[in-house]
């Protein structure tokens, strides 16, 4: 079985969260499963071992969970994208829509160098805003998005479309 029908068999629909008329995709299957979990962490770096790619910058949370292993296996620092008010040391941030409203990210004034070449990392593409915001905030540092890579990207919301051809994703609905 390939990777991406192993993944589409043990991604969880879970209707009606975190609102009705939500179809939420739930990666914690895949995250209890340590074997898929590693080959998901592998097939993520694949497209970008022949990259210098200098930086990995997850959003929270669940890019969290990809981002770290995708950091090791690029041999690239980590650095993290947080809801406003979550990160400790000075903030740079940058706010952008939601479909219900307005929300707000932060990074590290210190997390990037200029020149640096980022990798954009998130468990799912939706509309593409957050990792848009994202790569707001890594350009006002002056470094440079080098691309986006998901595990799930939901193609009917053209994500994929808003951010361009460096976006990536081993499972698309």
């Amino acid at each position: 079985m390939t990777l991406t029908l192993e993944l589409q068999r043990t991604i969880r629909d879970v209707p009606d969260f975190p609102k009705p008329g939500i179809l939420f995709k739930d990666i914690t299957p895949v995250l209890m499963n340590s074997g898929l979990f590693a080959r998901t962490l592998d097939a993520l770096a694949a497209p970008w071992k022949t990259e210098r790619i200098d930086a990995v910058v997850a959003i929270e949370s669940r890019g969290f969970l990809f981002g770290a292993g995708l950091a090791e296996r690029l041999s690239s620092s980590l650095v993290l994208v947080r809801k406003a008010g979550k990160l400790p040391y000075t903030t740079i941030r940058e706010a952008y829509a939601l479909e219900y409203g307005e929300a707000v990210l932060e990074l590290h004034t210190d997390a990037l160098k200029s020149g640096q070449r980022v990798l954009i990392v998130d468990d799912l593409l939706a509309t593409g805003g957050t990792a848009d915001a994202t790569a707001k905030l890594v350009g006002r540092q002056g470094a440079v998005v080098a691309g986006y890579q998901f595990v799930i990207e939901l193609g009917f919301l053209d994500g994929g479309k808003r951010l361009g051809p460096t976006s990536k994703a081993l499972v698309r609905y």
